[in-house]
């Protein structure tokens, strides 16, 4: 199957400029997509752009990862505030973090379709006002710029937009060009909302270096519940495990909503049709067994850190989840529960009574309501449920003597630390 069919059939494809589908068929191009450095990590959002690069350099076409070193010292306009700048040392520094996530999707030693990693400061940085200005700038109109929808709203807005978002347009248009005249790039690819953004690169070769190119922009995602896809209660969901540890990211995958399961599938593994169909068929014979979920979140965790990261999110989930805490060692639990909500106690020596604990580690907002809470069964500290809404907890029964590890319900975790200063 040619790339455009497979994006196709995946649900990947939102839009795309005229013969986009038949060049893909019957040559073998270079194409890229633009990753912002705004964090040292990327996180689950930017992955269904990273399994395109992978999908079109499988497909036999060689794909550029651009990171932005230069445009992201001005920063894509957001929809209703100014970027805040970053310094030139955080760039450099996200830059780095980046660049290795990228490398786990694509084959930079390939000789049939050689995947590449640019840095747009290569040639922004270089680029005088004037020259910028006289070779880029008359090249477009306001009036065009103005109609840009995430330029509209940022006018209509109380802040405004300043010039330097204003002309991020045209920096990326250039990014175009640039990689038309060193690579050879005719296709860029990219959400559904850098739409405009790439038909002003693909204007500006037409107009400077008198070429043909092409775009293709993919849906961006919202979840089944209306939610903003990758953000969770604890936060954006990261690709460093040292932001979202790999047991936090299995987990995200595991959890996600039936209604998502099998679209999440086709759009962030690599998996074909037909086993798709049969974990979805699966899926609605024993909806209790999560296995569209549980296939999801091997593949992508396995993508993204790793055979090992599964085969640890796999034992500590069976350990967590089966009363088996005693297996794991305090560091290991925090290791692999970081990022779930915690809160550090003194030690007393005569203990905590059991409700006042769930009040200290947030669980409950009140004894009450601990009370009822424990009265329905929806309580495990540790390894055991509570049952008794009297119970008073030592500090003997924390693990290592330094942490319990409070379940609520099937799935929320909390973790209380002892100090003992």
């Amino acid at each position: 199957m040619d790339l455009f069919g497979e994006l196709e059939w995946r649900g990947l494809v939102y839009d795309a400029t005229e013969g986009v589908r038949d060049v893909l068929t019957r040559e073998k191009v270079t194409g890229y997509i633009g990753f912002d450095p705004t964090a040292a990590s990327l996180h689950v959002g930017s992955l269904l752009q990273m399994m395109a690069l992978a999908r079109m350099q499988r497909a036999g076409h060689s794909p550029i990862a651009v990171v932005g070193g230069g445009t992201g010292l001005i920063g894509d306009p957001k929809p209703t505030t100014e970027r805040a700048l970053l310094t030139v040392e955080q760039v450099e520094l996200n830059v780095e973090g980046i660049r290795g996530q990228l490398a786990r999707f694509l084959d930079f030693d390939s000789t049939v379709a050689p995947a590449r990693l640019v840095n747009n400061a290569e040639w922004l940085t270089q680029l005088s006002a004037i020259d910028f200005m006289r070779d880029v700038g008359k090249h477009f109109t306001v009036n065009a710029m103005l109609a840009k929808e995430s330029v509209k709203r940022r006018i209509e807005s109380e802040e405004g937009i300043s010039y330097t978002e204003f002309s991020y347009a045209l920096l990326q248009a250039y990014d175009f060009v640039e990689l038309y005249d060193r690579f050879g790039c005719t296709l860029q690819v990219g959400g559904s909302d850098q739409w405009g953004n790439i038909t002003a690169g693909m204007d500006l070769i037409r107009r400077v270096r008198g070429g043909k190119a092409h775009g293709l922009v993919q849906p961006l995602i919202a979840t089944a519940s209306g939610t903003k896809f990758g953000k969770t209660e604890a936060g954006t969901i990261w690709l460093d495990p040292d932001l979202t540890s790999p047991y936090q990211f299995y987990q995200f995958w595991l959890n996600v909503d039936d209604r998502d399961a099998v679209r999440y599938l086709r759009f962030f593994t690599f998996l074909d049709a037909e086993p798709i169909r049969e974990l979805e068929a699966a899926g609605q014979r024993e909806p209790e067994k999560r296995h569209p979920q549980r296939a999801l979140a091997r593949e992508v965790t396995r993508l993204v850190h790793g055979d090992a990261a599964v085969n640890e999110a796999e034992a500590a989930a069976q350990a967590l989840f089966t009363e088996r805490l005693s297996s794991l060692s305090a560091t290991q639990i925090e290791q692999t529960l970081g990022g779930v909500p915690t809160v550090t106690i003194n030690a007393e020596p005569g203990g905590w009574p059991m409700t006042e604990l769930l009040v200290a580690a947030g669980v409950t907002k009140s004894k009450s309501e601990a009370q009822r809470l424990i009265k329905g069964g929806g309580v495990h500290l540790n390894d055991r449920r509570i049952t008794d809404e009297k119970e008073i907890v030592s500090v003997e029964q924390a693990i290592d003597g330094e942490l319990f590890v409070i379940r609520k319900g099937k799935r929320d975790h909390f973790l209380v630390r002892i100090s003992r200063g």
